[in-house]
């Protein structure tokens, strides 16, 4: 068996998976680990150009996009690690972190997962590793008041104050980078495929969490997260997706009712933005007031296509 599987979900991004392959192969250490790519039907020549330029990458070519969840489960059944590292494919990995992160998780038995700190794309540190999902902060992220500093009370969802500087046990771990142990996966099973893009690993998360497992941020070292990769491509899909996997983590976890209002505050936001930009590009015609506008009357187009694909 092999010390670390690499899983690396591609679509679309053929020059920041080269960037990526490229930081990954180079910060392996003396590991013995194994890189599998799992590309999504890319139409950008990405799994050519791992087949070209990565030979020691394992490659698999899907003839559709199965999503984040079902591609990394796909991965997982394949690998032979003893941990499995989830990486985005719009990442840069920075020196020893992946050998650090794992002697880290070999010497805190109590931890089923961990995640490092990461950076945007400027350096700034990226808000990654946070709070649940609740009610509570949901209505602290869409009101705004989560951007706020004082009283650190507001900006507890995404644990603004904190600068990833120190270790401590977190909620949620970004799927950007996210390392867990083989036997835990066992234990608790693959990443739920009924989420296709996003809340997959916040669900798993949560399932780690109620399973008697610590998930631990350990600042041993740093990734670049560029984001927006192959979210970029979605345009408004992207909020609709986004709002459709907080309402069905709701409703898995918490039942109906929760899901309902967690529906409503989600949507009321997205009610108000559609109101705010439609209002702007009237008064004050431009581009952008026009383009968000637009964006959010098709966001609120798909609201009802949220509740029913995750409360049926």
């Amino acid at each position: 068996m092999k010390d670390l599987s690499i899983l690396i979900i591609s679509w679309n991004t053929v020059d920041m998976l080269r960037d990526v392959l490229a930081s990954t192969f180079a910060g392996l250490g003396n590991l013995d680990a194994e890189v599998i790519v799992i590309d999504n039907a890319s139409e950008d020549g990405s799994p050519d150009m791992v087949a070209a330029e990565f030979p020691d990458a394992i490659l698999v070519r899907n003839t559709d996009n199965t999503g984040f969840a079902a591609a990394n489960n796909q991965a997982m059944d394949m690998a032979r690690g003893r941990y499995f590292l989830l990486l985005n494919s719009d990442t840069i990995v920075h020196g020893d972190v992946i050998p650090a992160s794992l002697a880290y998780l070999e010497r805190t038995p109590q931890a089923g997962a961990m995640g490092c700190r990461v950076l945007n794309t400027d350096g700034t540190v990226q808000m990654t590793c946070g709070a649940w999902p609740s009610l509570l902060n949901l209505v602290l992220l869409t009101s705004g008041l989560w951007k706020l500093r004082r009283p650190a009370f507001l900006s507890r969802y995404q644990m603004g104050t904190w600068m990833r500087d120190s270790e401590r046990p977190v909620d949620v771990i970004s799927g950007c980078y996210l390392l867990v142990r083989r036997p835990m996966v066992d234990e608790i099973g693959h990443l739920d495929e009924s989420f296709f893009f996003y809340g997959e690993e916040t669900d798993w998360c949560r399932r780690i969490r109620d399973a008697g497992h610590l998930l631990m941020f350990a600042p041993v070292g740093e990734i670049t997260h560029h984001g927006g990769g192959s979210v970029k491509k979605l345009n408004h899909k992207r909020d609709i997706m986004l709002t459709e996997a907080l309402v069905h983590l709701h409703r898995k976890h918490n039942g109906l009712l929760p899901a309902t209002m967690a529906w409503t505050i989600l949507n009321s936001f997205n009610l108000s933005r559609a109101a705010f930009w439609s209002l702007a590009a009237l008064a004050r015609p431009s581009e952008r007031a026009r383009e968000r506008a637009t964006h959010f009357r098709r966001v609120l187009a798909g609201a009802r296509a949220t509740w029913s694909s995750t409360t049926a």
